[in-house]
């Protein structure tokens, strides 16, 4: 009696006690959890095993599932009773246990109670195979599927609320999963033949994954592609492939502002790690600019059904739902029409060329323009070139807060020594002894590099930082504030003055530059209204009595000096500052053209990659987007 007892003791309370149900629940669930089915399908009956086994495979596959849980017994809710796990009657029992399968990408975990009946046969216990056991109201002949359904997406739209997205010719790829006689195979040929934005590949596995777990019946998009590329990758698959085209007009495309706007495309492996989740292969997501920087407030979330289905598709049981998000609109302070006078504006120019305009009473950026040789970079908010003389109003600023008036009488040698450094204007000319307003409106480089000695380097960056250089102005929508290296000697304090030095800025940095001296106050600038930026800087108040002074530098550069080409009637006096820098960037010789001014409350800053007359592109500009001479010219010095 002894022995028998060490032999039965964990599967017995005695030895002659009918065998438990217990260890058959337990390997059959353990088995089915590890992906182990031919071994949970051989503790059953009622059915062939190899079918079985196959079932019990699916419920991954039709559900894509990262993981699935399965427990003997309920979760106990707080302060209940146990549920009994195995109720047993005679030869028959039934048990009860816990399923927690993880949608991965599809949605939140999914738990519920799942059941089986057991049998004893010759004196062991097993499960009856039912489909049900999969799923309490899974029949035989139905299968799970995953309904992913996703609003359509919300529109980002001007001042004027009008929209900012147009429809072109569209090629949405996909396929009718019941069709295909090998998923896996027909996507990897799919991967292979598809270039996508200079390679970029889609993630097979996930797609596999989505294609199993989506209504056999329904199509299923893959890819979002301007015509015809849809149809070019479709005629380089394997004919019979499965693969279907559908051509239609949809709102994919930016109708201005590209470059800030963005594009839509299909979701590829890398853009899939850059929004997260839930968004999946096949969904058409933001791909650059706002589209993506603020991909889920337009897109929302899906909602996503797990559903019980027969063959035909036609009888469907939702079994569990999450319901998404809604897509929210985003709303801009992009002017259409200041938007289409600074495209015009650089439409022509044969090189990369830039440019922002705002509104400096407020800060709202009213334009943000890239010509096509830009190759779709933002360079007009995120664009860091040297300002050159343009910078020249921050220096001025600074030297009228020392005492300087715009009538001091300056020197403009065609050279000047500096800390050991020569610095020369631009062509070389020589003014004589003339008024700071005079040497400045003539871009004279010496006056401002002889007087950066009656500044420290504390006052020249504190005044750069009035003017919101280096600071964080809190936009959404990426953008370069610019810098401003702290000089260490007197040499280098004169390159700073003279914008050169490493002085780095964008056209936005500029356009608040100008903007500040319309105004008397540097603001910080705002792109959206909805969602607002969260703006984080602080305006800055100029002192007056400098501020008016600096007015009237910038002004008689457009009235008479190398800017001259920006004075065009109407709408209020112009002012500005022209200059070109020339620089080295990777030891490469480059050069930038810049416009930097304001007309009445319209601040601008225009850069072109190369030597321009930047200041008849401004001229352009305030007369809405039209040259009264033909497009290029000498550019100001």
């Amino acid at each position: 009696m002894a022995g028998c007892g060490l032999l039965v003791a964990s599967m017995t309370s005695g030895c002659f006690a009918e065998p438990s149900a217990m260890p058959t629940v337990r390997d059959f669930l353990i088995a089915w959890e590890v992906g182990n089915y031919e071994a949970a399908a051989s503790k059953t009956i009622g059915a062939d095993r190899k079918a079985v086994a196959e079932q019990l495979g699916s419920l991954r596959r039709q559900l894509d599932a990262a993981s699935l849980r399965l427990g003997l017994g309920l979760p106990v809710p707080p302060g209940g009773t146990p549920a009994k796990a195995i109720t047993k009657n005679g030869d028959n029992a039934v048990a009860r246990f816990a399923v927690k399968i993880d949608l991965g990408e599809n949605g939140q975990p999914w738990t519920y109670e799942g059941r089986m009946r057991l049998r004893r046969v010759d004196g062991d216990w097993k499960v009856i195979w039912d489909p049900s056991i999969i799923h309490p109201r899974l029949r035989d002949g139905m299968r799970l599927a995953v309904l992913t359904e996703v609003s359509p997406r919300a529109p980002i739209y001007d001042a004027d609320d009008r929209r900012m997205l147009r429809k072109v010719r569209t090629d949405i790829v996909g396929v009718y999963p019941g069709q295909l006689r090998d998923p896996e195979k027909m996507l990897e040929q799919l991967t292979r033949v598809t270039k996508i934005d200079g390679g970029r590949k889609l993630d097979t596995e996930r797609l596999v994954g989505r294609v199993n777990s989506a209504p056999p019946e329904r199509f299923l998009p893959l890819l979002t592609l301007r015509h015809p590329q849809g149809v070019a990758i479709a005629q380089r698959m394997p004919q019979g492939a499965g693969l279907r085209v559908q051509t239609v007009w949809a709102p994919i495309a930016s109708a201005a502002a590209p470059e800030l706007v963005g594009e839509l495309g299909p979701a590829t492996a890398d853009r899939l790690q850059q929004v997260g989740a839930p968004y999946q292969p096949g969904d058409t997501i933001g791909v650059s600019g706002i589209q993506l920087l603020l991909q889920r407030r337009l897109a929302g979330t899906p909602t996503v059904r797990v559903v019980a289905q027969d063959p035909s598709g036609r009888n469907v049981q939702e079994l569990r739902s999450w319901v998404g998000q809604e897509p929210q609109p985003v709303r801009t302070t992009l002017d259409a029409a200041f938007q289409r006078s600074a495209d015009r504006t650089l439409a022509r120019v044969p090189a990369p060329a830039s440019m922002v305009a705002l509104r400096p009473s407020t800060g709202e950026v009213l334009a943000v323009a890239n010509n096509k040789l830009t190759g779709g970079r933002n360079l007009a908010m995120e664009g860091s070139y040297p300002p050159g003389l343009t910078f020249g109003i921050v220096s001025a600023e600074a030297l009228l807060q020392r005492g300087l008036t715009k009538n001091t009488p300056t020197d403009c040698p065609a050279s000047a020594t500096v800390g050991g450094q020569t610095f020369t204007n631009p062509g070389g000319k020589a003014g004589g002894k003339r008024p700071l307003q005079k040497n400045f409106a003539y871009s004279c480089a010496t006056t401002l590099a002889q007087l950066s000695t009656r500044l420290d380097a504390a006052t020249l960056l504190a005044e750069a930082g009035r003017f919101g250089l280096g600071k964080d102005w809190g936009l959404t929508v990426p953008a370069f504030t610019g810098t401003v290296p702290s000089p260490r000697n007197d040499a280098e304090k004169a390159a700073v003055a003279i914008g050169q030095g490493g002085v780095r800025v964008s056209p936005l940095a500029m356009a608040l530059v100008a903007g500040a001296v319309e105004t008397g106050t540097w603001r910080p600038p705002y792109l959206l209204r909805e969602p607002q930026d969260p703006t984080m800087a602080a305006p800055q108040t100029l002192p007056p009595v400098a501020t008016s002074d600096l007015k009237d530098l910038v002004r008689r550069s457009v009235f008479e000096g190398t800017a001259r080409a920006a004075n065009v009637p109407g709408g209020g006096k112009v002012t500005g500052v022209a200059a070109t820098v020339t620089y080295k960037e990777n030891g490469r010789d480059k050069v930038v053209s810049w416009f930097v001014g304001s007309r009445a409350d319209t601040a601008f800053a225009i850069a072109v990659e190369g030597q321009y007359n930047a200041a008849q592109l401004a001229a352009t500009f305030l007369r809405g987007g039209i040259p009264s001479t033909p497009v290029g010219g000498a550019a100001a010095r």
